[in-house]
């Protein structure tokens, strides 16, 4: 059996500003730094960083989602 999951989002004005948060990448980047720097994370840092990831990666499929449906709408019928 499929299931269909619809949300109703409101969007920023321009698609430009629907992005990951710029504190939240300098964030993701630190710790992948510190990590890369040979300092292992907490437990609580490397669930942080994962939480993270997965953020930007649901913002990147979104944003992507987005960009298909705004070029079908303004493709002439």
């Amino acid at each position: 059996m499929n299931h269909q999951l619809v949300i109703d989002l409101e969007l920023p004005g321009s698609l430009d500003d629907f992005r990951f948060p710029t504190a939240c990448n300098r964030r993701l980047h630190d710790l992948l730094d510190k990590q890369d720097a040979g300092t292992p994370l907490t437990d609580e840092e490397r669930r942080e960083a994962e939480y993270l990831v997965d953020l930007a990666e649901i913002l990147s499929i979104l944003r992507g989602r987005v960009r298909i449906v705004a070029e079908r709408e303004a493709q002439p019928a």
